[in-house]
């Protein structure tokens, strides 16, 4: 599962390189015994202390699954986006939410 990735433009012009290789180790790293076909990620803002984070939460539905980390950015690449990803099982697809 979760194999031949795929991206579709919007995340290739919109989603930096570094956040999608993360979403996608983020997949790779879970630690549950059932990946859903539909994984989730939502990338927002978070401020902490006046300095400013890039927060990304991972969710699945079945089973219930939710991890979320912070990582130091910039305000000029803070992404507020959802992203979805798809298994369809012949191919894996990242697509941003309005594209689905």
């Amino acid at each position: 599962m979760f194999q031949n990735r795929y991206m579709t433009r919007g995340v290739s012009s919109e989603i930096p390189f570094y956040l999608q290789n993360l979403m996608w180790v983020m997949i790779d790293s879970m630690e549950i015994d059932k990946k859903d076909y539909l994984q989730i990620f939502e990338l927002s803002e978070v401020i902490t202390d006046g300095k400013i984070f890039q927060k990304i939460t991972h969710r699945q539905e079945q089973p219930e699954y939710e991890k979320s980390i912070v990582i130091p950015a910039n305000k000029k690449d803070i992404v507020t986006k959802k992203v979805y990803v798809i298994d369809d099982v012949s191919h894996c697809t990242m697509l941003l939410t309005e594209e689905y």
